[in-house]
């Protein structure tokens, strides 16, 4: 058993953590309070092979592995959350089912593009009225001559007003139930679709999360993603995927809260003495600390068992799951230990709780983690 990272994953790590610093972490607070979308930061590592990281050259990916593209995900998380969540989707949701599903003639004109920061991504799946029962969407696509044509109403949907293109998840084949659904791919310029909102949401502020309206929207046939009728099981596969991104995403937040805690203890000076010489203080330090190793490698795992093409959907719900909710814990601790300034605009530790918050709600709740574990073992 060896824990420790190959040469290019540790490659990898030095490389995004450098860009980082450099191009995302001095702007995070401006785009958190101007909701500015990372849109250069976005290219920028497009250039840099981050988006491709996951997938094989021949697709024009970088030929990296999962563990690598959760460990950028982890580093551009400690600065900006926003920045991490628009990486995150993008990948893990907008182009992995075209890599898993798509065909060649997809993979050549919009995966590829996509992964050089050229397109951004997004994947339609939750509506108004549908969210963690996926099986009963009601967006309709019926089959008009040599054309799809969509009707429905797509809800939270992450890059959407953004998107050089979505992947929608649509009933087709409405009398085969969770059969009858099947995966379309519609290009922005693709005619009678639009963004009619852009939520105002409580965290990630630059994350783009937009209500999509699709009024009788036209596109191919052949823009259908794989089989008619696999549209179910493809976007389970891609949620496991997925949830290995926000379990990254969310130790990168844990672990922004634990540096600026560590920090404001050591500055912070009550009684003659830091408080980080208070046992009460280094208790929560300590437990931040241990939680937050245990989280990374749950992610780390699930990773390395999707790399080797092993089944990993149990321990990806389960990194998902103490991930996120250790964000959250992770970010009322680090508030708590600033005390007043943890809860004022000049400190970050109050955008690393409101940014946690999604880690739990995003790509099934803790209550659907648990549901997945529970199956997983035979329940």
């Amino acid at each position: 058993m060896d824990f420790e990272l190959s040469e290019p994953q540790r490659l990898v790590r030095a490389m995004v953590r450098d860009y980082v610093a450099r191009r995302v972490a001095p702007g995070a607070a401006e785009r958190d309070r101007t909701g500015r979308f990372p849109a250069e930061q976005f290219r920028e590592l497009g250039e840099l092979g981050v988006l491709g990281l996951p997938f094989p050259e021949e697709v024009g990916g970088s030929g990296g592995d999962t563990v690598s593209f959760a460990i950028a995900i982890e580093e551009i998380a400690r600065a900006c959350a926003s920045t991490a969540l628009t990486v995150a989707a993008h990948v893990s949701l907008g182009c992995t089912p075209l890599y898993l599903f798509g065909s060649d003639e997809q993979k050549a004109r919009w995966l590829a593009p996509a992964l050089r920061g050229e397109y951004v991504a997004a994947f339609g799946l939750t509506e108004p009225e549908v969210g963690s029962h996926t099986a009963a969407i009601r967006t309709r696509a019926v089959q008009d001559g040599d054309a799809w044509v969509i009707h429905g109403t797509k809800a939270f949907i992450t890059n959407g007003s953004r998107a050089d293109y979505v992947v929608v998840a649509a009933v087709t084949d409405p009398e085969r139930g969770r059969e009858g659904i099947s995966n379309i791919l519609v290009p922005r310029d693709a005619p009678g679709w639009r963004a009619v909102r852009r939520y105002e949401k409580m965290g990630l502020h630059a994350s783009d999360t937009a209500e999509l309206v699709f009024d009788g929207c036209r596109v191919p046939l052949d823009h259908l993603v794989g089989e008619r009728g696999k549209g179910h099981a493809q976007f389970l596969r891609t949620l496991d995927g997925g949830r290995i991104g926000i379990g990254a995403l969310s130790v990168g937040i844990a672990q922004a809260c634990l540096d600026a805690a560590l920090e404001y203890a050591r500055y912070r000076r009550q009684f003659g003495r830091p408080i980080s010489k208070f046992q009460a203080i280094q208790f929560k330090l300590a437990d931040m600390a241990t939680e937050l190793e245990a989280a990374r490698l749950l992610v780390y795992r699930a990773a390395w068992l999707r790399d080797r093409g092993r089944p990993y959907r149990r321990e990806a719900a389960m990194a998902k799951l103490f991930a996120s909710e250790l964000a959250v814990r992770a970010a009322l601790e680090a508030i708590q230990i600033h005390g007043g300034a943890g809860y004022v605009r000049d400190y970050p530790v109050e955008r690393y709780l409101r940014d946690a918050k999604l880690m739990e709600i995003g790509e099934g709740t803790s209550e659907i983690q648990r549901l997945v574990i529970a199956r997983e073992l035979g329940c």
